[in-house]
Protein backbone atom coordinates (compact mmCIF):
# COMPACT_ATOMS: atom_id res chain seq x y z
CA UNK A 1 0.00 0.00 0.00
CA UNK A 2 1.37 3.44 -1.23
CA UNK A 3 2.46 5.86 1.48
CA UNK A 4 0.14 8.95 1.57
CA UNK A 5 2.21 12.13 0.70
CA UNK A 6 3.57 14.36 3.69
CA UNK A 7 1.79 18.19 3.03
CA UNK A 8 5.56 19.46 3.60
CA UNK A 9 8.07 16.89 1.97
CA UNK A 10 10.27 15.32 4.59
CA UNK A 11 8.47 16.39 7.69
CA UNK A 12 7.52 14.30 10.52
CA UNK A 13 4.36 15.86 11.33
CA UNK A 14 1.43 13.49 10.05
CA UNK A 15 -0.61 15.12 7.81
CA UNK A 16 -4.04 15.08 10.34
CA UNK A 17 -1.94 17.07 12.61
CA UNK A 18 -0.54 19.53 9.98
CA UNK A 19 -4.40 20.11 9.39
CA UNK A 20 -4.90 20.95 13.44
CA UNK A 21 -1.78 23.00 13.14
CA UNK A 22 -3.39 24.91 10.21
CA UNK A 23 -6.52 25.17 11.44
CA UNK A 24 -5.26 26.93 14.60
CA UNK A 25 -3.00 29.27 12.62
CA UNK A 26 -5.93 30.01 10.36
CA UNK A 27 -8.01 31.81 13.78
CA UNK A 28 -4.43 33.83 13.56
CA UNK A 29 -3.21 31.94 17.42
CA UNK A 30 0.08 32.91 18.10
CA UNK A 31 2.86 30.21 18.25
CA UNK A 32 2.78 29.74 22.05
CA UNK A 33 -0.93 29.22 21.62
CA UNK A 34 -0.39 26.52 18.76
CA UNK A 35 1.67 24.62 21.22
CA UNK A 36 0.05 24.37 24.18
CA UNK A 37 -3.09 23.50 22.08
CA UNK A 38 -1.70 20.33 19.64
CA UNK A 39 0.65 19.26 22.20
CA UNK A 40 3.72 19.99 19.07
CA UNK A 41 7.21 20.79 19.83
CA UNK A 42 7.63 24.79 19.85
CA UNK A 43 10.34 24.53 17.18
CA UNK A 44 8.22 22.11 15.03
CA UNK A 45 5.58 25.02 15.28
CA UNK A 46 8.01 27.70 14.32
CA UNK A 47 9.22 26.11 11.01
CA UNK A 48 5.39 25.17 10.53
CA UNK A 49 4.44 28.78 10.92
CA UNK A 50 7.65 30.20 8.99
CA UNK A 51 6.69 27.43 6.05
CA UNK A 52 2.99 28.56 5.85
CA UNK A 53 4.26 32.52 5.94
CA UNK A 54 6.44 31.90 3.11
CA UNK A 55 3.85 29.60 0.79
CA UNK A 56 1.38 32.76 1.61
CA UNK A 57 4.25 35.67 0.51
CA UNK A 58 4.26 33.83 -2.62
CA UNK A 59 0.85 34.24 -2.99
CA UNK A 60 0.52 37.97 -2.42
CA UNK A 61 3.76 39.01 -4.55
CA UNK A 62 1.99 36.72 -7.11
CA UNK A 63 -1.03 38.84 -7.16
CA UNK A 64 -2.24 41.05 -10.26
CA UNK A 65 -2.40 44.65 -10.37
CA UNK A 66 -4.86 46.61 -8.49
CA UNK A 67 -7.77 47.65 -10.75
CA UNK A 68 -9.95 50.38 -10.14
CA UNK A 69 -9.99 53.52 -7.31
CA UNK A 70 -6.99 52.81 -5.06
CA UNK A 71 -5.21 54.19 -2.28
CA UNK A 72 -1.55 54.74 -1.89
CA UNK A 73 0.11 55.83 1.50
CA UNK A 74 3.74 54.89 3.13
CA UNK A 75 3.94 53.60 7.05
CA UNK A 76 6.77 52.73 9.53
CA UNK A 77 6.71 49.96 11.57
CA UNK A 78 9.06 49.07 14.51
CA UNK A 79 10.20 50.12 17.81
CA UNK A 80 8.68 53.57 19.52
CA UNK A 81 9.25 56.54 18.16
CA UNK A 82 12.92 57.43 19.26
CA UNK A 83 13.02 61.02 20.87
CA UNK A 84 13.91 64.20 18.21
CA UNK A 85 13.33 61.39 14.96
CA UNK A 86 9.71 61.34 13.43
CA UNK A 87 7.98 61.01 10.04
CA UNK A 88 9.21 59.32 7.33
CA UNK A 89 12.11 57.46 7.81
CA UNK A 90 12.16 57.94 11.29
CA UNK A 91 15.30 55.91 12.98
CA UNK A 92 15.00 52.47 13.24
CA UNK A 93 11.82 51.81 11.52
CA UNK A 94 11.02 49.63 8.11
CA UNK A 95 9.08 52.09 5.85
CA UNK A 96 6.52 49.93 3.98
CA UNK A 97 4.69 51.32 0.73
CA UNK A 98 0.66 50.14 0.16
CA UNK A 99 -1.33 50.14 -2.55
CA UNK A 100 -5.17 49.78 -1.65
CA UNK A 101 -8.24 49.06 -4.12
CA UNK A 102 -11.48 50.58 -2.18
CA UNK A 103 -13.68 48.15 -0.65
CA UNK A 104 -11.17 45.22 -2.08
CA UNK A 105 -7.15 44.12 -1.52
CA UNK A 106 -4.26 45.54 -0.14
CA UNK A 107 -0.46 45.13 -1.61
CA UNK A 108 2.33 46.33 0.63
CA UNK A 109 5.88 46.33 -0.26
CA UNK A 110 8.91 47.12 1.64
CA UNK A 111 11.31 49.88 0.68
CA UNK A 112 14.49 51.23 1.40
CA UNK A 113 12.88 54.99 1.42
CA UNK A 114 10.05 57.08 0.11
CA UNK A 115 11.70 58.91 -3.19
CA UNK A 116 9.56 59.71 -6.00
CA UNK A 117 11.45 57.06 -7.87
CA UNK A 118 11.10 54.24 -5.71
CA UNK A 119 7.37 55.03 -5.34
CA UNK A 120 6.15 55.41 -8.59
CA UNK A 121 8.09 52.53 -9.76
CA UNK A 122 5.80 50.52 -7.49
CA UNK A 123 2.90 52.35 -8.51
CA UNK A 124 3.58 51.99 -11.92
CA UNK A 125 3.78 47.83 -11.58
CA UNK A 126 0.75 47.56 -9.61
CA UNK A 127 -2.11 50.34 -11.02
CA UNK A 128 -3.23 50.81 -14.14
CA UNK A 129 -3.05 54.31 -15.57
CA UNK A 130 -6.61 54.15 -15.92
CA UNK A 131 -6.74 54.00 -12.39
CA UNK A 132 -8.44 56.51 -10.27
CA UNK A 133 -5.25 57.10 -7.52
CA UNK A 134 -5.89 58.97 -4.25
CA UNK A 135 -2.65 60.13 -2.11
CA UNK A 136 -1.61 62.74 0.13
CA UNK A 137 0.41 65.74 -0.63
CA UNK A 138 4.16 63.47 0.20
CA UNK A 139 6.34 64.73 -2.49
CA UNK A 140 7.01 61.40 -3.47
CA UNK A 141 3.94 61.33 -5.35
CA UNK A 142 4.53 64.74 -7.48
CA UNK A 143 4.76 63.53 -11.37
CA UNK A 144 2.02 61.30 -11.38
CA UNK A 145 0.26 62.80 -13.61
CA UNK A 146 3.05 63.11 -16.26
CA UNK A 147 3.44 59.25 -15.84
CA UNK A 148 -0.19 59.04 -17.35
CA UNK A 149 -2.12 58.91 -14.19
CA UNK A 150 -4.74 61.23 -15.13
CA UNK A 151 -6.86 60.81 -11.96
CA UNK A 152 -4.73 61.62 -9.39
CA UNK A 153 -6.25 63.24 -5.97
CA UNK A 154 -4.40 64.64 -2.85
CA UNK A 155 -5.16 65.28 0.26
CA UNK A 156 -2.91 67.54 2.13
CA UNK A 157 -2.45 66.39 6.20
CA UNK A 158 0.13 68.54 6.58
CA UNK A 159 -2.25 71.31 6.24
CA UNK A 160 -4.83 68.83 8.45
CA UNK A 161 -6.93 68.04 5.40
CA UNK A 162 -7.58 64.59 5.91
CA UNK A 163 -10.69 64.39 3.29
CA UNK A 164 -12.03 66.62 -0.07
CA UNK A 165 -15.04 64.57 -0.62
CA UNK A 166 -14.41 61.39 -2.16
CA UNK A 167 -10.73 61.85 -1.93
CA UNK A 168 -9.09 60.35 1.22
CA UNK A 169 -6.99 57.30 2.02
CA UNK A 170 -8.57 56.43 5.02
CA UNK A 171 -8.75 52.83 3.68
CA UNK A 172 -5.01 52.26 3.51
CA UNK A 173 -4.90 54.13 6.59
CA UNK A 174 -7.11 51.87 8.20
CA UNK A 175 -4.98 48.59 7.31
CA UNK A 176 -1.60 50.36 8.93
CA UNK A 177 -3.61 50.54 11.77
CA UNK A 178 -4.31 47.01 11.58
CA UNK A 179 -1.78 45.65 10.76
CA UNK A 180 0.22 47.21 13.82
CA UNK A 181 -2.31 45.85 16.40
CA UNK A 182 -2.06 42.32 14.99
CA UNK A 183 1.58 42.62 14.76
CA UNK A 184 2.12 44.03 18.52
CA UNK A 185 0.62 40.87 19.94
CA UNK A 186 3.94 39.03 19.22
CA UNK A 187 5.72 41.72 21.52
CA UNK A 188 7.85 42.55 18.66
CA UNK A 189 8.79 40.73 15.04
CA UNK A 190 12.16 40.35 14.27
CA UNK A 191 13.53 42.11 11.64
CA UNK A 192 14.92 39.45 9.11
CA UNK A 193 11.30 37.97 9.65
CA UNK A 194 9.11 40.98 9.02
CA UNK A 195 8.33 40.75 5.49
CA UNK A 196 6.77 37.66 6.15
CA UNK A 197 4.81 38.99 9.02
CA UNK A 198 3.71 41.94 6.88
CA UNK A 199 2.51 39.64 4.20
CA UNK A 200 0.74 37.71 6.44
CA UNK A 201 -0.82 40.62 7.35
CA UNK A 202 -1.41 41.61 3.87
CA UNK A 203 -3.27 37.67 2.83
CA UNK A 204 -5.89 37.52 6.21
CA UNK A 205 -6.35 41.35 5.00
CA UNK A 206 -7.39 40.14 1.43
CA UNK A 207 -9.07 37.18 2.59
CA UNK A 208 -10.82 39.07 5.78
CA UNK A 209 -14.48 37.51 4.41
CA UNK A 210 -13.27 34.07 3.87
CA UNK A 211 -12.67 31.44 5.92
CA UNK A 212 -9.11 31.08 6.09
CA UNK A 213 -8.59 27.21 6.90
CA UNK A 214 -9.32 25.92 3.18
CA UNK A 215 -7.56 28.61 1.58
CA UNK A 216 -4.32 27.85 3.41
CA UNK A 217 -5.07 24.16 2.83
CA UNK A 218 -5.11 24.44 -1.38
CA UNK A 219 -1.75 25.99 -1.17
CA UNK A 220 -0.36 22.77 -0.07
CA UNK A 221 -2.99 20.33 -1.59
CA UNK A 222 -2.50 21.05 -5.05
CA UNK A 223 1.11 19.27 -4.65
CA UNK A 224 0.16 16.66 -1.98
CA UNK A 225 -2.59 14.02 -0.97
CA UNK A 226 -3.47 13.96 2.64
CA UNK A 227 -4.01 10.87 4.58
Amino acid sequence: MAVPKRYIARSKVSNARFREFLRLFALDLTASQITNATGLNRNTVNRLCRIVREHIATVCESATPLQGVVEVDESCFGPRRVRGKRGRGAGGKTIVFGVLKRGGKVYTQIVPNVTRAILQRIIKAKVSSENVVHSDGWGGYDGLVDLGYRKHYRVNHGHNEFARGKSHINGIENFWGLAKVRLAKFRGVHQQTFYLHLKECEFRFNHRHDDLYPILLSLFKHKQRPD
